[in-house]
């Protein structure tokens, strides 16, 4: 099948790109903004990207086109020439869920914060159990260089993305994944372009919920007030709860739990192992915690799991360095949540001590 990707290079359609094209299927597409890291990916493939949209961007000879969200409205050229044909059109969500996941064991990793970092532990945790899981990650994880991959594993990881799917189809992009292990990270307010209010957001994180089958797994924050709202709601699948607490708290008699500072990690007061790793912040103990709940679910014992966390190197602009000189240490981060960026300086400071702590920031985010 000839599918053309609009809004090929960004994170999400360039991903489904290369799974597309794994699939045996013929890929092409169109983007305003052609740069890397996706373009060098897509490059890398073969596939042939035409820049900027245009009415006769799309191939004749296209049976499927498949719609990303940013700039692709009415209005757009390329979209207004696809709704005057008899193409037949989806989005990148709807794609996925029906020609990537479909039979698959969906691990889907959502929530405000910790999306990509949480999915990259799941999958490398997989990938050192032999479990060879496929992928797709907003982001690209050091270990694999790649944001996206498709295997023969029954396993998938997802980074479910609560934003909206398309200018014709306004639910959350997750709604369309099914997953079997649903992760609940943490939950605020953000996408105020989209979003009115915070009860609004947790209507799609509560359609979400409903959606995961009585045998499968919801994996959600105990130190999250906004969650414990969410799941009050309604739960029908079985549940694990994780936190990080600190080395004086009583250990709690259930869940996946990690006192801090220490780093010792329990299951139902059962110890497990002690994580030693290079990621900083407490942030980044709870995406672990989250891995280990995901990755135990399919299989893999948390004992193995905090071993091969050892090896994960992270993921790039998550506190990815960038430049090394006597005088500084440049890192490049993605956080533009306020509560993220707050969680990432203090992580950093933790590790840098007092040393000087210069940040610099894009406003980019409308939550800001």
């Amino acid at each position: 099948m000839h599918i053309h990707i609009l809004g090929i290079c960004g994170t999400l359609m360039g991903s489904i790109a290369l799974l597309a094209k794994a699939q045996g299927h013929m890929i092409t597409g169109s983007d305003d903004g052609v740069y890397p890291p996706m373009s060098d990916q897509l490059h890398q493939e073969g596939i042939a990207l035409q820049s900027p949209y245009r009415r006769d961007s799309i191939p004749g000879a296209a049976d499927l086109v498949v719609l990303g969200n940013a700039g692709l409205g009415r209005g757009n050229p390329a979209v207004e020439a696809l709704l005057s044909s008899s193409t037949e059109f989806c989005s990148g969500a709807e794609f996925l869920g029906r020609f990537i996941l479909k039979d698959k064991w969906v691990i889907a990793v959502s929530g405000t914060h910790g999306k990509t970092t949480t999915a990259s532990m799941i999958t490398w945790i997989l990938e050192c159990a032999g479990l060879n899981p496929g992928y797709l990650i907003g982001g690209i994880p050091t270990n694999f260089e790649r944001s996206a991959r498709l295997t023969e594993s029954p396993f998938f990881v997802i980074e479910a993305d609560e934003y909206d799917t398309s200018f014709f189809d306004r639910q959350s992009k997750f709604l369309h994944y099914h997953p079997r292990t649903l992760v609940l990270n943490n939950l605020e307010f953000d996408h105020a372009d989209i979003f009115a209010d915070l009860t609004a957001i947790e209507d799609q994180f509560h359609q979400l919920i409903r959606r995961v089958p009585a045998s499968g797994l919801i994996i959600s924050n105990s130190q999250d007030n906004n969650i414990e709202t969410l799941l009050k709601r309604g739960v029908w699948s079985e549940q694990l709860r994780f936190g990080v607490i600190s080395d004086q708290d009583p250990q709690p008699p259930g869940g996946l739990s990690m006192h801090q500072p220490s780093q010792l990690i329990s299951l139902a007061g059962a110890r497990l192992g002690t994580l030693n790793w290079g990621l900083t912040g407490v942030h980044n103990l709870s995406n672990a915690l989250a891995a280990l709940a995901a990755a135990r679910h399919v299989g893999v014992p948390p004992e193995q799991g905090i071993e091969s966390l050892a090896d994960f190197t992270g993921v790039k602009r998550r506190m990815e360095i960038v430049h090394v000189s006597p005088k500084a240490i440049l890192y490049d981060d993605f956080a533009h949540h306020p509560t993220a960026i707050k969680s990432t300086l203090a992580g950093l400071r933790q590790k840098i001590g007092q040393a000087p702590l210069y940040a610099i920031l894009e406003p980019r985010s409308h939550t800001m």
